[in-house]
């Protein structure tokens, strides 16, 4: 599964979710707002930024869930902003064509398959950078080290 095989299974999620505001809008379109939401400035994926976000609140056992293996947790909408920040919500609000609150809420129903496809073993995207940290063992140990920081 490449990267845009996993932008679309987001964007597939985001389009069958039950806000009627972003249940109708069409799935490239919101591959290409969620890629924003990934991507760094030099158009790499860009989850480093997620991760070390989790610094700033009690997120680490939510998203911890979904790196490892099992179910992914939800994450309420309003936490969404402490993992991508504002301004990536705001942009990708506008590329939608929705309101912030609606953004949010789509995230929140994209982010723990996306991010749980992108680290999980089978995934081709990230295996480089799993390697480098000890696979989904050593990114683990990461977030468990970020959490014992806060």
């Amino acid at each position: 599964m490449d990267f845009a095989d996993l932008l679309r299974m987001g964007a597939d999620l985001i389009q069958k979710n039950d806000d009627d505001k972003t249940s109708g809008i069409d799935l490239d379109t919101i591959s290409e707002a969620l890629g924003t939401i990934f991507n760094s400035k030099d158009g790499s994926i860009d989850l480093s930024s997620i991760v070390s976000n989790l610094q700033n609140g009690n997120l680490g056992e939510i998203v911890a869930t979904w790196i490892g293996d099992g179910e992914n947790a939800p994450i309420e909408p309003e936490k969404v902003p402490e993992l991508v920040g504002e301004e990536k919500i705001q942009e990708f609000a506008e590329k939608l064509g929705v309101d912030e609150e609606s953004a949010k809420k789509a995230l929140a129903d994209a982010l723990p398959a996306v991010v749980d496809k992108v680290t999980s073993n089978e995934s081709n995207i990230i295996g480089d950078l799993l390697d480098k940290v000890g696979g989904v063992e050593g990114a683990l140990d990461m977030l468990n080290n970020f959490l014992k920081k806060s």
